[in-house]
């Protein structure tokens, strides 16, 4: 039995290494595409949320007159788009600060203050617009795309349910590869009793090759901490890894559909009725589809199905529907499915969610 554990043990700790040897191999390929980190400057943010760097010419309330270092000179109207100030050295700042004259007269001074005032008065709202605030979120995080969304639901008829949701998605496309790391929080109470208290972390990297084939990684890691098994309290963690491949058959600005096999490795650790660790393979066959419809609507859609022999086949599936409101604001409406996953004794689930959520 002991050597059996300790044989169990190491194989987990070798398919993991393998699991991280492949991320590392991505990281590597990917950050050779990486754009390098240019000196900051004033950013001119249009509305819509596109940036371009250079400096400041002439701004009055009707027109901002901004060089950009790529595209020359630009006129825009105020309306259109606001100005970003560079961030100033400190020593820079505080040598002109020192070298700055002072004002001759109460009168020019007070004068100096008043044009301060509006200018600080009228800047404000450009200051803390959702599009400027966008732009800073945007210039932080660079190349990096993703989406920050909150789902709650409170419900009191025959029992009392509490339900919260938070997400966050970072993404970022490069010529031949694709990287998007995701994080979630669920957590539902019943007459003040959790039913689902459950955190996941996940994260996929997809390499494209010639002739429409690509092959992808897909790690993820489920801890759910109001679980059952066998009518006990199970807190359990799920650690997933799909290594896979397959073909684009549909590549169009509009419409993407991937299809393709992949081998998955399953690790589970549960702690009742007898803290346990159990690992498992599996072959599933997967497809993808992006479509981008109109009114500016998104719709993503990815299933899975693991044929297994002696048992009831396991498939999982997600589709979510995502409509933006503004150029920053969006709302999703998803539903998740799980049934029979060969990992062998995570939950099956059935969940139909409204989120609203912050894309960058």
């Amino acid at each position: 039995m002991r050597a059996s554990k300790v044989a169990m043990i190491s194989g987990t700790v070798r398919n993991f290494a393998v699991g991280m040897v492949v991320l590392a191999t991505a990281w590597t390929l990917v950050a050779a595409d990486a754009e390098s980190v240019v000196n900051p400057r004033d950013t001119l943010a249009f509305k819509d949320g596109d940036r371009v760097q250079g400096s400041v010419v002439s701004q009055s309330e009707e027109l901002i007159v901004f060089r950009s270092d790529r595209f020359g000179e630009l006129r825009v109207k105020a309306g259109e788009g606001v100005v970003i100030p560079r961030e100033k050295d400190p020593e820079v700042a505080e040598v002109a600060a020192v070298a700055k004259p002072e004002v001759a007269t109460p009168e020019e001074r007070a004068k100096a203050e008043a044009r301060e005032a509006e200018v600080e008065r009228a800047t404000a709202w450009d200051r803390y617009s959702p599009s400027v605030l966008t732009a800073r979120v945007r210039r932080f995080f660079g190349p990096w795309k993703g989406r920050f969304a909150i789902s709650t639901e409170i419900v009191s008829d025959s029992a009392e349910r509490n339900y919260y949701s938070f997400e966050t998605k970072l993404g970022r496309k490069w010529e031949r590869n694709d990287v998007q790391l995701t994080g979630r929080y669920d957590f539902v109470e019943t007459n003040d009793v959790p039913t689902t208290d459950m955190i996941k972390g996940s994260g996929s990297w997809r390499h494209e090759f010639a002739k429409n084939r690509f092959t992808h990684y897909r790690p993820s890691v489920e801890l759910n901490r109001a679980s059952k098994r066998q009518g006990m309290p199970n807190d359990y963690i799920l650690l997933q890894q799909e290594f896979g491949a397959g073909f684009q058959i549909l590549g169009t600005p509009t419409r993407t559909v991937r299809s393709g096999v992949s081998y998955n490795l399953f690790d589970i650790w549960n702690s009742a009725p007898e803290p346990d660790h159990t690992s498992r393979d599996a072959i599933s066959v997967f497809e993808e589809i992006e479509l981008k419809l109109p009114w500016q609507m998104g719709l993503t859609q990815r299933g899975v199905w693991y044929p297994v022999q002696n048992r009831r086949d396991g498939w999982e599936n997600r589709i979510e529907l995502n409509k933006r409101l503004t150029e920053t604001l969006s709302a999703s409406l998803r539903h998740e499915v799980r049934r029979h996953n060969p990992d062998g004794s995570a939950q099956d689930y059935d969940r139909l969610k409204l989120l609203f959520g912050f894309d960058f």
